[in-house]
């Protein structure tokens, strides 16, 4: 059985009003915010919209991306294509026997009127291997177009011979700036809040971050602060100006405070700075409290990978090596998985850095050589360590005396590596005795000796 157009119009004032973020569906491409990538001119999935016809017919599609970034939206703007029926299921509920039905009635559908059936799958990746199996005689054939819509990877929980049946769109969340167009539009259209309610800067900054690139989130946060805002006001107040939406009324909404934090401005540079001087000071709680304070607000999980990964190494160092890997590989993970899974990740990160051993040797000794360098400091290199490998090299005395390491029982040959002005005279490495670095303390006083005491 079709399902009612939620595309329409409210009916009656006696009739339940949809939720606003059904209301504010959009109706047509123009309408649809962010994923312009998936939605490029001359893209399968715009193609499929649009009801191109010939040669290339319609291609079934998998919809991949996080909640509320427009699955449902496409999948509907797919079905308003002229002369298509348009079917959903839920593979929360459904089973094969609904799926041979939908298939069923799409064949005398397409023997008798001529139409085709797009069958909205919603989220696929619960439908069983035997249940993905039904579906692909029909979409090999093109008695239904699949537009199935998942938000887990399409490798893992879909079949292959299905996804090879269908081209794979990937859909991004949305941006802030995406976001704030979506509320913007809730606040003024007919359908959506008309011009009943404003929404005061703050708050609409708030309910952007909370939302986290969703949509539907977004729409519904703002109904919902709507609706206490309306409670706020006298009782009889009938002509009114506009209702103000305020962070109050937002953080009544969602249960979630306002977390100062703006993440162009002050805050943003305070409460990483707290984070790293947190960790810095080995004081985990702190740490993991600015971590919070930073994700909580919405700032990009990558922009905070970074600064662990810097900070383990300008922090930490040598006095514990392994701090390097574990951010690096936090890094790669959080760009992999996204919130809000990266969070344990992070904290995990955060934590290693905040109870490793300190040392910043290998900082101070790295911009003490470039401060020289920059000074004018260090001569031609010695010609031993020159290249050699050139015709013409030889006759220049490039590498004359130069002793491979290797070939000695210690691994270390006692000849000058600096250039002149500079042998014997600088100290940039000076490990201390924490942590690891207390052994490389003793190894790098050995070194000195070895490189230096024998010429």
């Amino acid at each position: 059985m079709d399902l009612p157009d939620l595309f329409a119009a409210p009916g009656s004032s006696d009739a339940p009003l949809p939720p606003l973020a059904v209301r504010m569906r959009p109706r047509s491409l123009e309408e649809v915010r962010g994923q312009s990538a998936a939605l490029r001119p001359g893209s399968p999935l715009r193609r499929l919209i649009e009801g191109h016809s010939g040669a290339v017919g319609p291609l079934s599609a998998i919809l991949w991306g996080p909640p509320g970034t427009g699955k449902t939206t496409l999948a509907h703007l797919v079905a308003t294509a002229a002369g298509r029926r348009f079917v959903e299921l839920s593979a929360i509920t459904a089973g094969v026997k609904d799926v041979r039905r939908v298939i069923d009635e799409a064949v005398r559908e397409r023997d008798l009127y001529g139409r085709t059936t797009v069958l909205f799958l919603d989220e696929i990746h619960r439908f069983t291997k035997a249940q993905q199996d039904a579906l692909l005689p029909a979409v090999e054939n093109r008695l239904v177009v699949l537009v199935a819509a998942t938000t887990e990877n399409p490798s893992f929980s879909i079949i292959a011979p299905l996804l090879s049946r269908s081209v794979l769109v990937t859909l991004g969340s949305l941006t802030d700036a995406d976001l704030g167009e979506v509320l913007d539009a809730a606040l003024v259209e007919e359908r959506g809040l008309a011009g009943e309610f404003t929404l005061e800067e703050a708050a609409r900054e708030h309910v952007v971050r909370i939302s986290g690139g969703d949509a539907r989130r977004a729409l519904t946060a703002l109904e919902g602060a709507a609706g206490v805002a309306l409670g706020d006001l006298p009782v009889g107040d009938g002509d009114r100006e506009p209702v103000v939406i305020t962070s109050a009324h937002v953080e009544q909404a969602v249960e979630k405070a306002v977390v100062r934090y703006d993440k162009t401005g002050d805050q943003h540079y305070d409460v990483a700075s707290a984070l790293i001087k947190s960790m810095r000071g080995s004081d985990v709680d702190a740490s993991l409290h600015y971590l919070a304070r930073m994700l909580e607000a919405g700032e990009d999980p990558r922009f905070i990978a970074r600064r662990v990964v810097i900070a383990a190494s300008e922090d930490v160092g040598m006095a514990d090596p392994t701090a390097l890997q574990t951010a690096v590989a936090a890094m790669h993970a959080v760009a992999q998985i996204g919130m809000p899974e990266a969070r344990l990740i992070l904290a995990q990160a955060v934590v290693h850095n905040a109870l490793a051993p300190k040392s910043n040797a290998a900082y101070t000794g790295i911009n003490e050589a470039i401060a020289d360098v920059r000074a004018g400091r260090g001569g031609a290199v010695p010609a031993h360590l020159r290249g050699s490998g050139y015709a013409g090299a030889s006759r220049l005395g490039h590498g004359d005396g130069y002793v491979y390491p290797h070939a000695l029982d210690e691994g270390v040959a006692a000849q000058q590596y600096l250039p002149d002005d500079l042998d014997r005279t600088v100290d940039y490495y000076r490990p201390t005795t924490r942590g690891f670095e207390e052994r490389l303390a003793s190894r790098w006083a050995w070194l000195r000796t070895a490189l230096h005491d024998r010429r």
